[in-house]
């Protein structure tokens, strides 16, 4: 199995991650306190992900997961 062959699941799971953190690192983020359970929540879904069992390299896997998250965002916010 290829580290680049990412469940959906995973993927989307990483964009929430992303798209929380960026809420509530913005300036006078709104119910931060419901920002960051939420994003306690979503670290908790990235890091026990089954995936993770079927690859060699998991801190490659974990890199590779964020850079094609970034990459999918930007691609879509062009």
């Amino acid at each position: 199995m290829d580290v680049t062959d990412f469940p959906d699941d995973l993927v989307q799971t990483q964009h929430a991650w992303n798209a929380t953190y960026a809420a509530l690192a913005a300036p006078r983020p709104r119910d931060t306190t419901a920002l960051r359970r939420r994003l306690l929540r979503l670290s908790v879904r990235l890091w026990w992900h089954p995936y993770w069992e079927t690859v060699p390299s998991v801190p490659t896997g974990r890199s590779a997961l964020r850079q094609l998250a970034r990459t999918r965002r930007a691609v879509q916010a062009a």
